[in-house]
């Protein structure tokens, strides 16, 4: 039983490891145990990596190795593309391989080996529509449509020019330095996707997580229901009641049924830990993004928003303490006399810094309220017939 669980402890170690390394970097996770490793496995190791390169192997190795990353990370490139395929159709393949013998059984009916199949297809569909769809390109053409239908807010947005693609910036837009290219309301660069989320293609992104998550939990739960399924046939629960004597009640019986899952069916465990735990990011990473859609927020928008609030807090900390500073030194000319203090009170007298509430409630001028900012994913609007209104450079 000991191996069993030691098993087990490492399939979930394992599953830590590799949602820090893939989804640690997303923003939900900023603060946790899981940016944490992420950040020691990208950034700490790798750091330690290069001069363990630079010192065996000489400089020419490490630029060699630094080239390689560069065409990884920061050039457009298949690689993660290739993954996600590798990762769904693996894990496809390992659940028909190991679980589809047990189809037809007392809870799972035959129908579900082909309800998967159209399932993955589905999210294959979905994932080649995110990947390959336009984003928004921003370009010569339509970039005065795009600055008529995105007003500047003149907080996070104002007018200016991308000195890469030498055209007048829209508001929301940004320009992708891994894509090389202007991208209307500008979400974020996927590398799964190979792609940027931008303004028309942020509707399949959004059908992407959703149909992704429902696939996780459609396979963790057909699973649980193979094993107690299994559970009902071979009358495990009165083997252990009845021949071993062990009392019917959970805390008795759930260390012996688990057990016996590990021995019997421990690949079936094992994935539905793993799509268990997937379903579970994906929904934490789905809420999140819808939040932003129902708001009409995007993520590049986001640390904009906190970069703007932080630079109104300093400029706020600094009137008051100038305010403060003028104070300070009327009092010490005397023009300002002002009743002796106690050494008590001048103690516990608050700062004028503390004093000043620094209130800074801003409007996004982009939120059109939860219907139209829903239409607004659903039909961008590039595709509108209005969009075409205005006057091309």
């Amino acid at each position: 039983m000991a191996l069993q669980w030691a098993l087990a402890l490492h399939g979930v170690i394992t599953m830590l490891v590799v949602v820090s390394f893939l989804c640690g970097h997303w923003p939900i996770f900023r603060g946790t145990i899981i940016d944490r490793i992420h950040y020691f496995i990208t950034f700490g190791a790798y750091n330690y990596f290069l001069r363990f390169l630079a010192i065996a192997f000489g400089s020419r190795v490490r630029n060699s190795f630094l080239r390689i990353e560069y065409y990884c990370c920061d050039r457009p490139n298949p690689i993660l593309q290739l993954l996600y395929l590798s990762i769904l159709g693996g894990t496809y393949f390992i659940i028909a391989k190991s679980s589809f013998r047990y189809i037809p059984g007392v809870y799972v009916d035959d129908l579900h080996k082909y309800i998967s199949i159209l399932a993955v297809g589905v999210g294959v569909i979905l994932f080649l529509l995110t990947s390959f769809s336009d984003p928004g390109i921003v370009n010569a053409r339509n970039v005065t449509q795009y600055i008529s239908s995105y007003p500047y807010d003149n907080k996070i947005y104002a007018e200016k020019e991308c000195p890469t693609c030498n055209i007048p910036k829209p508001a929301r837009s940004k320009h992708c330095g891994i894509c090389g290219r202007c991208v209307a309301r500008f979400d974020h660069h996927c590398g799964w996707m190979n792609n940027c989320i931008g303004e028309k293609n942020t509707r399949y992104f959004m059908a992407f997580l959703f149909w992704h998550y429902l696939i996780c939990l459609y396979g963790t739960i057909v699973l649980g229901l193979i094993l107690v399924g299994q559970l009902k046939e071979r009358k495990i629960i009165y083997i252990l009641t009845v021949y071993y004597g062990i009392e019917k009640s959970f805390y008795s019986l759930f260390p012996h049924v688990i057990q016996w899952l590990l021995g019997a069916h421990n690949t079936q465990v094992l994935l539905i830990v793993f799509l268990a735990i997937v379903s579970l990011l994906l929904a934490i990473f789905l809420g999140y993004h819808a939040q932003l859609c129902l708001t009409n927020t995007t993520t590049n928008e986001t640390f904009k928003w906190q970069e703007y609030m932080n630079w109104r807090r300093k400029l706020n900390e600094a009137k008051v303490s100038a305010a403060a500073l003028k104070s300070s030194l009327h009092a010490v000319n005397g023009k300002g006399k002002k009743a002796r203090e106690s050494k008590c009170s001048r103690f516990w007298r608050r700062s004028p810094l503390q004093n000043e509430q620094v209130i800074m409630v801003e409007n996004n001028v982009y939120d059109k309220g939860f219907i139209e900012n829903v239409l607004e994913i659903l039909v961008p609007l590039s595709e509108r017939k209005s969009f075409f209104h205005g006057k091309t450079l």
